[in-house]
């Protein structure tokens, strides 16, 4: 059996990559220089000529508040046709299991929390990532229209905030973890004393390391069909995939002091963005089908660091 990972070298798709790799897959890629996914001509022919029997959907442009207020038309644009050309190319080379990763922005603002599926759709977006979320929301209903109108096995997990090996630690384009490792990493080694994070370091966030959403990702998409379905609906398919807890921005930022040595103090910008006010998923969806994440959150912390710090170490070398 053949799994073609569309997005292999981004965070998710390399841990889903080296699960695979693990377990003796038979695995297709194509880097983006190989095959452009907002090519639709280029997606067709390769499906036709690889044809996987399974097709895991990984790739997306991604970013934080900076990369969604600066570029929403690029999120919105470059993730729906994406998304549209790989599905429908998919579909119509015979491909029956696919499996979506989407976003946890897909919920409300202001949805009741812990946010449990059936909040899709109920309420306004984060103003901040809206582009993004309907690119997301927009995939997520185009597995599930395909399943209904032509009977295929094309399921969507929707992740809380992910970390760990591969992240982008990027100064202005990174999401909020790896750009406190960037910055506490940093002012720890320049002896600063002080660090400014953004906003006011009261929104709670969920975080969940990229080697456990690997290991969901693939638990969801071995699940048969009718365990699939017993479990959502036609039309409210996602299973949520985190944690299961969350921290304040301000303990988080007190972990990664901890994690990279940092002893200067923190202080925080309230002139910038918050955004929501709390993201935490409900996964007792998943978790009756019986998977749970496994790595806490210092722990995961921790792992990412030595990560970055080895990716810092070659930079260095190579200079």
């Amino acid at each position: 059996m053949s799994t073609f990972v569309a997005g292999h070298r981004g965070m998710v798709g390399s841990a889903i990559l080296r699960k695979l790799e693990a377990l003796g897959e038979t695995i297709i890629t194509r880097s983006h220089g190989e095959l452009d996914l907002t090519d639709q001509a280029a997606v067709r022919s390769f499906m036709q000529a690889e044809k996987p029997d399974r097709v895991i959907l990984a790739a997306a442009k991604v970013g934080g508040i900076y990369a969604n207020n600066a570029y929403p038309a690029e999120f919105i644009y470059e993730n729906l046709i994406m998304q549209a050309n790989v599905i429908h190319q998919a579909f119509e080379a015979g491909v029956g299991k696919l499996l979506f990763l989407g976003s946890s922005c897909i919920y409300p603002k202001f949805a009741e929390q812990p946010i449990r599926e059936d909040a899709l759709l109920t309420d306004t977006l984060e103003a901040t990532n809206e582009p993004y979320a309907v690119a997301k929301i927009a995939g997520l209903k185009l597995c599930e229209s395909y399943n209904r109108q032509h009977g295929t096995d094309y399921r969507s997990v929707m992740p809380t905030n992910l970390y760990g090996p591969g992240d982008n630690f990027h100064p202005e384009k990174s999401h909020v973890l790896p750009a406190l490792i960037r910055r506490f990493h940093e002012a720890a080694h320049a002896g600063a004393s002080d660090v400014v994070v953004w906003g006011t370091g009261t929104p709670r966030r969920e975080f969940l390391h990229v080697d456990d959403m690997a290991e969901a990702s693939l638990f969801v998409m071995g699940l048969d069909k009718e365990t699939y379905e017993q479990e959502t609906q036609p039309m409210l398919s996602q299973i949520n995939v985190g944690l299961g807890q969350d921290v304040t921005i301000r303990e988080l930022a007190d972990v990664v002091a901890r994690v990279t040595g940092f002893q200067g103090t923190i202080s925080f910008d309230t002139s910038k963005p918050d955004g929501t006010p709390q993201k935490l998923l409900d996964v007792s969806r998943l978790s009756r089908l019986g998977w749970t994440a496994n790595i806490g959150l210092e722990d995961g912390i921790r792992s990412t660091y030595d990560w970055f710090l080895q990716q810092s170490d070659a930079e260095l070398r190579q200079v």
